[in-house]
């Protein structure tokens, strides 16, 4: 399975660990380790799941902040779960992924997570709130 694949589907199995914690009460490793022992997938997808569920958590207050700061027309949490989820998995990729996963390519995967599982609107949302974020982060240097 080429690595473009196996990535598009960690960051599929993330989405839903993330809609899962927030719905729940779980925390990331307990929502890592239910949804591991009930869903099955290779150890190379769970490893970059795992990888982006346990960043986001600990970048949290960071990722929520800088979606505020760029969404401000839009409360964060009045987006809808599915469109927040994605763009905070958009935003660990683009902000602390180290280099690893170009943004334009964390925007391009996020577009299609939405297009996937978001709403009608869904996509355009998430590429213009990301576009934002990309431009902003470009500006500031």
């Amino acid at each position: 399975m080429a690595k473009t694949t196996d990535r598009r589907r960690s960051r599929e199995m993330a989405l839903q660990v993330l809609y899962q914690m927030e719905h729940g009460n779980a925390g990331a490793a307990e929502a890592l380790e239910l949804f591991a022992g009930n869903f099955d997938a290779p150890m190379r997808q769970l490893e970059y799941t795992r990888d982006l569920v346990l960043g986001i958590a600990d970048h949290a207050e960071e990722i929520d902040q800088a979606l505020s700061d760029i969404s401000r027309r839009w409360k964060l949490m009045r987006m809808a779960r599915v469109d927040r989820n994605i763009l905070r998995l958009a935003t660990y990729e683009m902000l602390y992924s180290r280099g690893m996963v170009p943004p334009k390519v964390a925007i391009n995967e996020a577009v299609e997570l939405a297009k996937r599982f978001g709403g009608e609107d869904s996509p355009s949302f998430i590429n213009a709130v990301l576009d934002n974020l990309l431009a902003s982060r470009e500006a500031a240097g």
